[in-house]
């Protein structure tokens, strides 16, 4: 390996008197390391070289920490000041690589597959939600502020592709951690710096094990598989960590090997690059604009970048602004069996928000505009909620959209919210939907025998 120049910046000033020599000597060292693999990503990113691999980051790591220890006992011999002894600097260098490569006190929380969403509201304060609904307050991950800034930055440092920064000039970030929980961060911006982690528990699900678990039934299994395989266009709506993305990972699940997909994100999530059951899978990842405010990459951007990429289906992790217009195109023009997810509501509420967002464009659509084009692309809409006993999430109603009329979109509900809000069968399917989803598989008499 290319040895690494002696350290400049931190390490120059005087050494302050320790709190604890293995604390004093970590915070140095992390400083250091992290502020010269940032760089290093940036360097090479701006040089347009591969990404470094998780073994080469660690290995540089490791050299920066090695050079780190060394400069450090240098300016202390030379102020007068004792050294740190050798298991000092062992244990300090051990629990910086235990941050930069794993995430310190957080990976017990990671580890425990009953958590779900873990929220840190300054160094002290954490909480977290388990997947049976209840809240839990636990002790503390970091020990300072400062402590949960450097974690965060760290995470996002070697969160993928890109480097994503987390400092005063980029004071709000969110990026996937290599095993899939979505982080959400913000500093400067509120009174100390808080951190929200989202898990997907279910990282590979299908139809079926939705039905096991209760979010829906042998009736709307049998239609949601239908729905995909008929190449139908499909919405999952809902509220915030409702299940939205772990739904259309289950629908995508119906969709043949042979198909080319092209998934599309703000923050990857979705994994079905991943998955041995999609073997022709494009993910593409929004950018953000650098510190001079230029190269950002938008949903929309990438939306229509993937028409040219001769896709069978386009997957839109989440639509929340512009890019709605041409995932709309996207739908209408031979690409069928595209989805995509949208917090709402309501299913009948989706409309007004796929209008607002529309709105938001180049395009500068009217309303009717919008909505015809919305009508002639999408299919169907599936809404997830909670049960009536706030115990489960459920697929709760189903909208098939019809027409435009003007400042209205024309839908159906043909499957209902029913007493504990799991989706019952309501208004009929039109006679030419209904024909194709049964030559897909669909089984109406499951529908009426065993509801949702």
């Amino acid at each position: 390996m290319t040895a690494v120049s002696p350290l400049s910046g931190p390490a120059d000033l005087p050494f302050p008197k320790p709190m604890s020599d293995v604390r004093s000597l970590r915070e140095r060292l992390r400083n250091d390391v992290t502020d010269q693999l940032g760089a290093r990503l940036r360097a090479d990113g701006n040089a347009e070289r591969p990404p470094l691999g998780p073994q080469q980051r660690r290995q540089l790591a490791e050299a920066i920490l090695r050079d780190s220890v060394e400069s450090i006992a240098q300016k202390r011999l030379q102020a007068g000041l004792e050294l740190f002894s050798a298991d000092v600097e062992r244990r300090a260098v051990a629990e910086v690589l235990a941050e930069l490569f794993g995430a310190g006190r957080l990976d017990p929380l990671l580890a425990d597959t009953s958590i779900e969403n873990i929220n840190v509201n300054g160094a002290e304060r954490v909480s977290v939600k388990r997947a049976d609904g209840t809240r839990e307050v636990l002790p503390a991950i970091v020990d300072s502020d400062d402590d949960l800034v450097h974690l965060i930055r760290t995470l996002a440092a070697r969160s993928g592709i890109e480097e994503r920064r987390f400092d005063n000039a980029s004071p709000i970030v969110n990026f996937a951690l290599p095993s899939g929980e979505r982080v959400s961060a913000v500093m400067t911006v509120t009174a100390r710096p808080s951190v929200s982690i989202r898990r997907h528990r279910l990282q590979r699900v299908n139809l079926a094990e939705l039905r096991d678990n209760g979010t829906i039934g042998p009736g709307m299994e049998s239609f949601l598989a239908a729905v995909v395989r008929a190449r139908k266009n499909v919405l999952v709506t809902g509220g915030t960590t409702i299940g939205k993305t772990t739904l259309l990972r289950a629908l995508a699940s119906a969709i043949p090997a042979h198909e080319r997909l092209i998934t599309i994100e703000d923050v990857f999530e979705l994994g079905l690059d991943q998955d041995p059951a999609h073997p022709d899978v494009v993910a593409l990842q929004a950018r953000e604009p650098n510190l001079e405010g230029v190269g950002a990459i938008t949903l929309s951007d990438l939306v229509w970048q993937s028409l040219r990429m001769q896709p069978d289906r386009v997957i839109v992790g989440e639509v929340r602004g512009p890019e709605v217009i041409p995932l709309t195109n996207a739908m209408s023009m031979g690409n069928d069996g595209s989805m995509g997810t949208l917090h709402a509501s309501s299913s009948a509420g989706a409309f007004t928000k796929l209008g607002a967002y529309a709105v938001q464009g180049p395009e500068r659509l009217t309303l009717e505009a919008t909505n015809l084009l919305v009508a002639s692309a999408l299919h169907f809409v599936v809404h997830l909620e909670l049960s009536s006993d706030r115990r489960h999430r459920v697929v709760s109603s189903v909208r098939e959209v019809v027409d435009a009329d003007g400042r209205q979109i024309i839908s159906n509900e043909v499957w209902r919210p029913g007493p504990d809000l799991r989706a019952v069968p309501a208004a009929p399917l039109r006679t030419r939907t209904l024909d194709e989803l049964i030559a897909a598989g669909y089984d109406p008499e499951l529908a009426e025998r065993w509801g949702s």
